[in-house]
């Protein structure tokens, strides 16, 4: 739980209805949107019945560990857990931490490395580290060499500081999933993606994943009784 700043007395904040959803600044590659969002959606199937949790993408973070709260901090993707799913019954347009219940700050934060560096690997890292942020992946597939960084790195928070953790996919105790690279195999533009993992290294499925995967399944065992399914009358 992150302590609100004694600082800023709580009737001198903003409420979200004040604040942008963002910096209005555009991403410079289409990865910056889709890798959050399939997280997202997968996140949507796996947790369908909690409605305690909540995964931003490209949306500011106000908090008060900076100079201004109004200043926000954008990572390409986040995670918050023990929160409202929907706060009020709304859709959120920015995620405020103390309008959250006890000043949840999110639990991880993602940023995808574009072609303008971002202060993902000392700026936003420093930041993220006064916030709380147990995890931080810097996902970076075509930038590393450039920046002297992985592909794929997680730092986990240790006694206030960041290590760097290895291993992929990389179990996230405090969330429950694991965190990895994969090519979705029915993405005909066979595109690196960010996926949830369960605790053997196994890939979770997508909803039509699996609903292709029992169909082909029935294929074959009907095919197996010397019935053709593609001829079902």
């Amino acid at each position: 739980m992150l302590q609100i700043d004694l600082k800023y007395l709580p009737n001198s904040l903003p409420s979200s209805e004040e604040l942008p959803d963002s910096d209005d600044t555009p991403v410079d590659n289409e990865d910056q949107n889709y890798v959050p969002n399939v997280l997202l959606f997968l996140l949507d199937y796996l947790w369908r019945d909690r409605n305690d949790w909540y995964f931003g993408v490209d949306m500011g973070i106000y908090h008060t560990v900076g100079s201004n709260p109004r200043i926000p901090i954008i990572p390409d993707g986040f995670l918050s857990i023990g929160v409202e799913r929907r706060k009020r019954g709304k859709s959120r347009s920015s995620y405020v931490v103390w309008e959250e219940l006890n000043n949840q700050a999110p639990i991880l934060a993602i940023e995808v490395v574009s072609h303008t560096p971002g202060g993902e690997y000392d700026r936003k890292l420093e930041i993220y580290r006064k916030l709380g942020i147990e995890y931080y992946l810097i996902y970076n597939p075509e930038f590393w060499r450039r920046d002297k960084h992985l592909p794929f790195e997680v730092y986990e928070l240790v006694n206030d500081a960041y290590q760097l953790k290895s291993g992929e996919p990389y179990w996230l105790e405090g969330i429950s999933l694991g965190i990895g690279r994969c090519v979705l195999p029915n993405d005909p533009l066979q595109r690196e993606v960010l996926s949830w993992f369960d605790q053997n290294g196994d890939r979770y499925l997508s909803e039509a994943e699996q609903e292709r995967l029992k169909a082909e399944g029935l294929a074959r065992y009907l095919r197996g009784l010397g019935i053709d399914p593609d001829n079902l009358t």
